[in-house]
C-alpha cells in the first residue's frame, strides 16, 4: 500500500487513518475543509459540493503521481434534532456530505483504483443499521452508505476491494458542538478512533484475491444491532 486518499482527514477518525497510513509507510492525501497535520498533502474542499469533491479527488490522484492504492471516506457530520426543527439546508448538507460525497469521491477514484487493484473503505455508523429519534438525516445518510457500499462491492468484485466499516461511538470532537441532551454522558464508553483506523488498515492491506466486506467496530459494551 502506498498512496491513500482520506476524506475528512484533518480530525477525528480521518486523522487517525492518516496517522495509521503514515505509520504503515504509506502516503495519505487528505480532502477536507480544514488543514490536516503539518506536512500531510491536502486539498481544500467543501464536500457538500459533490462536483468539487470529484475534482479534488482527481487532483489528489494527480499529486500522488497518477496512481493510488486506496480511498477511505471518513468525512461526516451530524446536527441532531427533530425533523421539523432542523433547517432544510442543514438536513440536506448532512446527507450530502455523509452519503453523496462518499459516492462522488469514489466515482472519481474508480479508474485509478481499477488500475492498481486498490481498495475502498466507506465509513457508515451503527446508526446505519439501527435507527434512533432525532437523527433522520444522519440515519438516512448512513443507511444509504450501507446500501451503496454493498451494491458497489458487487459491482467492482474482482477489480477493486470494497469494505464497509460500521463504527460505534468514538472519542472524537464529533459530539462537541451538540446541545447537551445529544452529547454522550460522563459515563459513556466510547471507542478509540485509532482502533477503528487499525481495522481500516487491515481491510486495505488484504492481499489480491481476498476482501474484507464488512466490519462492525465498537466499544465492547455497545449494542450495535437493533
Amino acid at each position: 500500500m502506498d498512496a491513500v486518499i482520506v476524506t475528512g482527514g484533518s480530525s477525528g477518525l480521518g486523522a487517525a487513518v492518516v496517522d495509521a497510513v503514515i505509520k504503515a509507510g504509506g502516503r495519505p492525501y487528505v480532502i477536507d475543509r480544514q488543514q490536516p497535520a503539518d506536512g500531510v498533502p491536502w486539498i481544500e474542499c467543501d464536500l457538500a459540493d459533490t462536483r468539487a469533491a470529484e475534482e479534488a479527488t482527481r487532483r489528489a490522484i494527480a499529486e500522488a503521481g497518477g496512481s493510488i492504492d486506496g480511498v477511505v471516506t471518513a468525512a461526516g457530520m451530524d446536527v441532531p434534532g427533530a425533523l421539523a426543527d432542523i433547517p432544510g439546508e442543514t438536513w440536506d448538507r448532512i446527507v450530502t456530505i455523509d452519503l453523496l460525497a462518499t459516492a462522488a469521491v469514489i466515482r472519481a477514484a474508480i479508474p485509478a483504483l481499477k488500475e492498481s487493484h486498490g481498495g475502498i473503505v466507506t465509513v457508515a455508523s451503527t446508526l446505519g443499521i439501527k435507527a434512533v429519534s432525532d437523527a433522520t438525516a444522519y440515519c438516512a445518510a448512513k443507511f444509504g452508505v450501507v446500501g451503496f457500499t454493498r451494491a458497489l462491492s458487487a459491482e467492482l468484485a474482482g477489480e477493486v476491494n470494497v469494505t464497509l466499516v460500521i463504527p460505534g461511538g468514538m472519542r472524537t470532537k464529533f459530539f462537541d458542538d451538540r446541545d447537551a441532551q445529544y452529547k454522550p454522558g460522563p459515563d459513556a464508553i466510547l471507542n478509540d478512533p485509532a482502533h477503528v483506523a487499525g481495522a481500516i488498515m487491515f481491510a486495505l492491506g488484504q492481499p489480491r484475491g481476498c476482501a474484507v466486506r464488512e466490519l462492525v467496530i465498537a466499544a465492547e459494551t455497545e449494542t450495535s444491532y437493533p
